[in-house]
């Protein structure tokens, strides 16, 4: 280690002080003004003055507007203007930085920037009448494929190993759900079993923002090999499909609460543990605390909403001429889901409860088809939105590229795949 005295010598001097010449410039430029518990940064350039104002606790944009020399019909129409053309009604403290222009020092203000999202840049420009416009810019992504593999291991469920792998918790949730239209993640998750994942990663000026969509997922499950593949069709709709091209979306989840656990299966000789004595259960029960969200199984319109002795709270859909479901031994039923409400798939219809027969917070899940009640952890589900012949010869070729490309990336799981 070189001695302090060896350090500071002329030549470290000398760059030094060329240095603090050189922020005393960058400082001249770019002026940082504390006030009001808000940062201002000024800057000048040949396209005139810049002011950002960075939004703090207690900050209203009528305020900011008035501060910035803005009289009070410019800031009604400005804040009339973001509402209706940007949806924008509040400003996030610690967060949002409102950008101001000017012509020069001095001069009013005839521009406004307003980031409200990573993808989106909202400008407010006056005209010669000192109107305001507004423009709603969409940033381009920097999207990268990333692909990330793992393995049960004993003790492990999916969820575990899916942390372990390095998966995002919001991506495990996206796979679950279209997972769980195949299995069962409770009764088919095994030690050994193998899953892959290819999602997106969002990146602006070099820096991750978030994730994207599932593009592939891969799970060895009991059923054999299920693989799914997110793929946008000619007339621009985007679907999930099978390998060879069928919709893998069915059209009623097996499992409508994920990584619940089944405390009673489906079978036509049960011992009630209320009752005493045998009789059929007609469903599965999943062990979940009270409140937990009941989400649809699918799309459809509840055309029973009530209470009876056996079932508690309970709400019945039905999803077509084929199908319906039941969700019974509700706490209480979510907010506008009445007898002929329309509710789309993973819509919340209620909470888990213990009302009627019950030993305790579950639930009671039903599928019914043609009338007859069909154990739902085996029953055949219908595919939804299969391809057409000439989209099914674009996917099989497309499914070909991602395969590759999952191949290559499985062996250097580093890298990334521009998209």
């Amino acid at each position: 280690m070189k001695k302090a005295k060896d350090i500071i010598n002329s030549k470290l001097l000398a760059r030094v002080v060329m240095g603090l010449a050189g922020l005393m410039a960058i400082v001249a430029i770019a002026v940082v003004v504390m006030h009001g518990g808000k940062t201002t940064t000024k800057s000048d350039s040949d396209d005139g003055v810049q002011s950002v104002v960075a939004v703090k606790s207690g900050d209203t944009l009528s305020g900011l507007l008035t501060e910035q020399g803005l009289n009070n019909n410019d800031v009604i129409e400005i804040a009339k203007t973001l509402k209706s053309d940007a949806g924008i009604t509040t400003l996030r403290a610690d967060n949002d930085k409102i950008e101001f222009y000017r012509p020069s020092s001095g001069v009013a203000v005839i521009k406004i920037v307003i980031v409200p999202s990573a993808w989106r840049r909202v400008e407010l420009t006056a005209d010669e009448n000192g109107a305001w416009k507004c423009e709603n810019i969409d940033i381009e992504r920097d999207v990268h494929a990333v692909y990330r593999s793992g393995e049960i291991l004993d003790g492990d469920s999916f969820y575990l190993a899916g942390m372990r792998a390095g998966i995002p918790a919001g991506i495990l949730a996206d796979v679950y759900d279209l997972l769980a239209f195949e299995m069962d993640f409770e009764r088919d998750v095994r030690a050994g079993q193998k899953f892959s994942v290819l999602y997106e990663e969002n990146y602006c000026d070099g820096d991750k923002v978030d994730n994207g969509h599932v593009l592939a997922v891969q799970f060895d499950a009991l059923r054999g090999n299920v693989r799914m593949y997110r793929f946008r069709k000619s007339d621009g709709t985007i679907g999930y499909y099978d390998e060879s091209g069928n919709g893998a979306i069915k059209s009623l989840k097996r499992t409508p609460i994920n990584n619940a656990k089944v405390t009673s299966s489906f079978s036509n000789k049960r011992k009630h543990p209320v009752l005493g004595y045998t009789r059929a259960h007609k469903g599965v029960d999943f062990r979940a605390s009270t409140g937990t969200p009941i989400p649809a199984a699918g799309a459809g319109r509840v055309v029973a909403r009530g209470y009876n002795s056996g079932h508690g709270n309970y709400v019945k859909i039905r999803h077509n001429g084929t199908y319906e479901t039941l969700y019974a031994h509700m706490s209480r039923f979510a907010k506008g889901v009445v007898v002929g409400t329309t509710v789309r798939q993973g819509q919340t219809i209620g909470y888990v409860g213990a009302t009627g027969l019950a030993t305790g917070p579950h639930l009671h899940y039903e599928i019914i088809k043609n009338g007859q009640h069909v154990n739902p952890m085996t029953v055949k589900l219908p595919a939804i939105s299969n391809l057409g012949a000439e989209d099914k010869k674009k996917f099989l070729a497309y499914r070909e590229i991602v395969d590759a490309g999952q191949e290559k990336l499985s062996q250097n799981p580093n890298l990334y795949i521009q998209m």
